[in-house]
């Protein structure tokens, strides 16, 4: 029997916007990391970073290596007269032995402060003079002939002039160190100051700049890369010049280590007092170095 009522009127009514809007949904799924890849492109960086600076460590020491390799096969393959020239390794244990006794202590302190201390009288009395000289003329004209009169004289063949008139002491041997490294410093001071910058010099008295301020501002900076090229000079003359001088009535020192050694016919410690100037040598010329480039900060590089 019919009711006279629609059954579509009776279905489930469609969901509204508001029922579709609160009806609840399925979570979503987290969002994957994200992978930039940073921290690993930053190690391998630095890898590539070691790997560079250890080839070059081992770029600047292969012919050290080399020079090593060579020395202490020579010898012993008969290449060389094993008495004369000893292999590394024996000049090692001399050196070594020296070392434990005190007695290359005792010598290098000697050599250094003789060295050092003629070569830091030198710094301070060329640097001054080189600036006055190369900044006023009738300076540089009524001083020029006897600079090269002196710096045409070896520092060597002066030794027994400086023996002479000092002695045998201290004296005479931190002068010789003197006298031979004031001529490097003096000279590439001069050679500075009279190659500054033109352009600079005029815009500084543009600006009524006094001498002093004018040093400090422009000469100076100006010229600390050919004053160091000088120093470093004469921080390699002061071992070299001191090396000989001690040879001549000392009784300490790396020069007096080299020639008893050899007088006594002690090969391998004659070699190993050598060794020791040389490790000082490059030593002293690597501080220098390091103090030019912090003097010379504001240099902008090529």
């Amino acid at each position: 029997m019919s009711t006279g009522i629609d059954t579509t009127t009776l279905a489930a009514p469609p969901a509204t916007t508001t029922e579709a809007v609160w009806s609840p949904a399925r979570p979503a799924a987290p969002p994957a990391p994200r992978t930039t890849g940073r921290p690993a492109g930053r190690a391998t960086a630095a890898g590539a970073s070691a790997l560079r600076r250890l080839g070059a460590a081992l770029l600047r020491s292969a012919a050290i290596i080399a020079l090593l390799a060579v020395w202490e096969a020579a010898p012993r393959l008969g290449l060389v007269d094993a008495t004369f020239l000893p292999p590394v390794s024996e000049v090692a244990r001399a050196w070594w032995e020296l070392l434990g006794d005190g007695q290359l202590a005792e010598h290098t302190q000697a050599s250094l402060v003789r060295s050092f201390g003629g070569f830091a009288i030198a710094v301070v009395v060329a640097v001054p003079l080189g600036l006055l000289i190369g900044w006023y003329r009738p300076v540089a004209v009524l001083l020029g002939p006897l600079l090269e009169v002196f710096r045409n004289t070896a520092a060597l063949a002066l030794l027994p002039v400086f023996v002479l008139l000092l002695g045998i002491g201290e004296t005479s041997k931190v002068s010789i160190v003197v006298y031979a490294c004031v001529w490097p410093i003096l000279l590439n001071t001069i050679s500075a100051v009279g190659t500054a910058d033109p352009t600079l010099v005029k815009l500084a008295r543009s600006m009524d700049l006094s001498t002093p301020r004018l040093f400090q501002k422009v000469i100076l900076p100006a010229s600390v890369p050919a004053i160091f090229t000088g120093i470093r000079l004469a921080g390699a003359v002061s071992i070299l010049v001191l090396v000989a001088a001690e040879m001549i009535g000392a009784k300490a020192g790396l020069g007096y280590l080299i020639n008893a050694s050899q007088f006594n016919f002690a090969i391998p410690q004659m070699y190993a007092g050598i060794v020791t100037i040389s490790a000082i040598g490059v030593a002293f010329n690597q501080l220098l170095v390091t103090v030019e480039r912090r003097l010379s900060l504001w240099r902008v590089p090529a």
